[in-house]
């Protein structure tokens, strides 16, 4: 049975499981092939403002883009396979479409897609590289790009990384920082690491508990990294928190406006009864006015029938 957690700075319900990797992520290779200074059972951590290596373009990042920090909080009783037994590279998971999962700043898109096509199209090698990953054609890549939502992760998370090196993609296992900025798919599995434009793709398995390796930060906790599993059913928005407290939905493949929305468990109804100022509130049908006397009782007197009723069905 899933775990019922809370993803945000308030209270967010949503759905919570622990993962034990295993078997082959989509598009790309099990293991890396040493062109990132990691091994069997290493992780590599990736600060979000940091390109990294073997980057496929420039960084689309939009600075002014963020989102608070949140770190997941069980209120429910453990599941039984969550126990002292759970495999030491169990990590927790999010189901893509949790709202509060991600963040961002309202009405500003945490890449630049646009820019990041124009890098592909610069360079047909590596879009043809990218484009294997994805598990795509290459001519589908501005298409696939665009169909992607940019968000902000709002916890540390775990996913294999592709770089680029001797014209051909790479992969390893990376933890992305809180903050980092990506590219969803409709599933809200992130698919795109906006600060070197590499292809991203769900985290395989490590025998044990893996050792790190690259750049920590402060506040980095093993124990809080997570990992995002696809949402049971295709996306049509998220719901995203801002550093102002504030709530938004951004549509599919940030297209649109974003929309405010209230925070996740509560409604925008009225929190008083009260009656505006210099107006009342409407008597209940049948109440006489305040200060009046109650309509005398309209019975015929005792000894007299009531008129009759119409009995015809025809016009008068």
């Amino acid at each position: 049975m899933p775990r019922v957690a809370i993803v945000a700075t308030t209270v967010v319900a949503g759905m919570i499981v622990t993962v034990v990797l295993s078997g082959r992520h989509i598009g790309g290779a099990d293991a890396t092939d040493g062109s990132v200074a990691t091994s069997s059972g290493e992780v590599f951590l990736q600060p979000a403002a940091d390109a990294g290596p073997d980057t496929f373009t420039d960084s689309t990042a939009e600075e002014r883009s963020s989102a608070p920090p949140a770190s997941p909080s069980v209120t429910a009783s453990p599941s039984p396979s969550a126990t002292a037994s759970t495999p030491q590279n169990a990590i927790q998971g999010f189901q893509g479409d949790t709202p509060g999962l991600y963040g961002g700043t309202l009405d500003i898109a945490s890449c630049d897609v646009e820019k990041q096509i124009t890098f592909f199209q610069e360079a047909p090698d590596k879009q043809s590289a990218f484009a294997s990953v994805a598990e795509i054609q290459p001519p589908e890549v501005p298409d696939y790009l665009r169909s992607l939502t940019p968000v902000n992760l709002r916890m540390d998370t775990r996913v294999t990384n592709h770089g680029y090196k001797d014209g051909a993609p790479t992969s390893y296992q990376a933890v992305l920082q809180t903050g980092t900025a990506v590219l969803v798919d409709d599933r809200g599995v992130p698919r795109v690491r906006c600060a070197c434009g590499n292809p991203l793709s769900p985290p395989v398995a490590q025998q044990s508990a893996p050792a790190t390796t690259g750049q920590s930060w402060p506040g980095y906790n093993p124990s809080s990294v997570v990992v995002v599993t696809p949402a049971p059913q295709p996306v049509v928005v998220l719901v995203l928190c801002g550093h102002n407290g504030e709530w938004f939905e951004r549509g599919k493949g940030g297209k649109g406006k974003d929309r405010k929305v209230p925070k996740p468990g509560e409604t925008s109804s009225p929190t008083s009864t009260s009656s505006p100022t210099g107006t009342s509130t409407p008597p209940n049908p049948g109440t006489p006015p305040p200060g009046t006397q109650p309509p005398p009782n309209t019975q015929p007197p005792p000894g007299t029938q009531p008129p009759p009723q119409p009995t015809g069905g025809g016009n008068t």
